[in-house]
């Protein structure tokens, strides 16, 4: 059980802060998807790819006082941030993880907007249909979003150099 939690940590203390619960809900989401060993299960949404177990450890995490969760208003939305508290880095060294190579990814991640991750969680929840088919299901589910050919196009090549970062660490 704390091995997943700890996983969870680990992945925002190697980021410092992540800002917003849907982008942390994407990183994590992706972060499985391409190679690394989360467990949280994930089902479609409204905002793509979503874990309740996820929202629950996250929960968890800052009811025990290993995450910090804090929340400003940003352009009349309220915006979640999480970091790693000093019980969340003691916690972590208690916890020998083997998923090092993680960092570079998720660093990588951080810097993309959360609409831009919700469009490769989408490509990747539906990774077993062909590229035409997926396509089709972003402009039904996701319509609101208005993606264009090219910013799946440009999800696609991104999924592809995660994975890459992912092989050579």
């Amino acid at each position: 059980m704390f091995k997943d939690h700890a996983k969870i940590i680990h992945a925002i203390a190697s980021v410092g802060e992540i800002s917003g619960r849907k982008k942390l809900q994407k990183m994590i989401y992706i972060s499985k998807k391409i190679a690394f060993p989360f467990q949280e299960k994930f089902q479609f949404h409204f905002f793509g790819p979503y874990s309740e177990e996820l929202t629950l450890r996250i929960e968890e995490l800052c009811n025990m006082g290993y995450l910090n969760e804090s929340h400003e208003k940003k352009n009349g939305y309220h915006q979640y941030c999480y970091s790693i508290t000093d019980s969340g880095q003691e916690f972590l060294n208690l916890h020998s993880l083997d998923n090092t190579n993680i960092q570079e990814c998720l660093l990588d991640m951080n810097e993309q907007n959360a609409r831009f991750l919700e469009l490769v969680s989408t490509v990747l929840y539906f990774d077993e249909l062909e590229r035409e088919e997926v396509e089709e299901k972003i402009f039904t589910l996701k319509s609101k979003q208005k993606y264009t050919h090219d910013e799946i196009e440009e999800a696609y090549r991104y999924i592809e150099s995660l994975k890459e970062k992912a092989r050579l660490h």
